[in-house]
């Protein structure tokens, strides 16, 4: 191996800001956010749901 891969891979462990930052997580609302997030991703699948449905529905009564 040459030393320049170990060079650049050496480079890449350091940190060049040592700065550490004490943040906090409020996992109310972490939940909140997963809660709206399942919401909307119910409201596209009943949509699609009733759009299908709807269609097949529309489908049927045009063939008779």
């Amino acid at each position: 191996m040459s030393t320049e891969s170990l060079n650049r891979t050496s480079d890449v462990s350091k940190d060049p800001s040592p700065q550490v930052f004490n943040t906090r997580v409020n996992v109310d609302v972490l939940k909140q956010r997963l809660l709206d997030q399942k919401k909307k991703e119910r409201v596209k699948r009943t949509i699609l749901f009733s759009s299908v449905c709807v269609s097949l529905g529309v489908l049927t009564i045009l063939n008779t």
